[in-house]
């Protein structure tokens, strides 16, 4: 490792950490860059799929809905879309109503997992949705309209209006060629939305190789606000807004990690009360308004004339 990945500094630390998820252990070296703070794993192992067995989170299977309740989420998207109505807000709408995108609007999700987001998207209506991931089994199609391929978004032939990456970017060895590719593949004007872990993080300063989503070795970079900033700028795109988006799993995820167990939520409850939950709930909202959270949602686009 001679370089950060993000603001390319020479000027970097070093410190250890292990594989806490499911307990495999082993010692993997990250670098702190000091003049950013981004992080990233400094040796890569040769072959990652140990490290997501077949019940990690993104590997489930895919529900779907029936016909009435893809009616109602019709509806529902339509008017939450249109007039922004809170209480009709769907779990993502946060993001979707800052995007407001066209229901015919070409859509990659890249990591899409089992695809369950493209297609809570094709049940509100949208039309045009592509989800990449190499690690998925096949290429799929779930829905009229709604296709996965098991590969690369920098394999695709497709320009989009607007891509984006929930919890896969962080996944990636290499920001600079994925930004690159994701800038390529959009239209003029296309946006782009990530949302990551970001080392702005108290939790991680306060607590270093506990930090939950550190999440050794399967997360390989984690940038700053700042060294995001550097690199997409870099690139060409606009970043129009950072929103901190973190919730408590960033307490009770690091002190099950701190007390040497498994990430199993079902077993906070044996030193977590209600009300200990209730105020990390309190603090997660405290530090996304504080800029500390440490997760983020970074809106970037491109612009129509370069």
């Amino acid at each position: 490792m001679s370089k950060c990945k993000f603001c390319e500094s020479s000027d970097l630390s070093f410190f250890q950490a292990k594989e806490r998820m499911f307990g495999l252990g082993g010692n993997f070296s990250y670098a702190e860059c000091i003049f950013c703070g981004s992080l990233q794993l400094d040796s890569i192992p040769a072959d990652l799929s140990s490290y997501y067995p077949a019940d990690y989170y993104s590997f489930a299977e895919l529900k779907k809905s029936n016909p009435i309740a893809r009616f109602l989420k019709k509806f529902r998207m339509r008017v939450f879309l249109r007039f922004g109505i809170k209480w009709l807000s769907p779990e993502y709408g946060y993001w979707l109503v800052k995007l407001q995108p066209g229901f015919s609007d070409r859509i990659a999700d890249v990591g899409c997992g089992n695809g369950q987001l493209l297609y809570e998207l094709h049940a509100g209506g949208f039309t045009d949705l592509q989800g990449f991931d190499p690690f998925i089994a096949e290429d799929t199609q779930i829905a009229p309209g709604l296709y996965l391929w098991k590969k690369r978004i920098e394999e695709s032939e497709v320009s989009f209006d607007w891509i984006m990456m929930h919890h896969s970017f962080e996944h990636m060895e290499d920001p600079n060629g994925v930004l690159k590719s994701c800038y390529e593949k959009l239209k003029p004007g296309g946006k782009l939305l990530i949302r990551c872990p970001v080392a702005d993080a108290e939790v991680w300063k306060e607590s270093c190789e506990f930090w939950v989503q550190l999440d050794a070795p399967r997360h390989l970079i984690i940038p700053t606000l700042k060294g995001f900033k550097i690199k997409a700028e870099q690139l060409g795109f606009v970043l129009d807004e950072v929103a901190f988006d973190s919730t408590d799993f960033q307490f009770w995820g690091t002190e099950l990690y701190r007390r040497g167990e498994l990430l199993d939520e079902g077993k906070t409850t044996a030193f977590l009360t209600k009300d200990v939950r209730s105020s990390m709930q309190e603090k997660a909202l405290r530090y996304n308004q504080e800029g500390k959270g440490d997760q983020a949602c970074f809106y970037l686009r491109k612009p129509i004339k370069a």
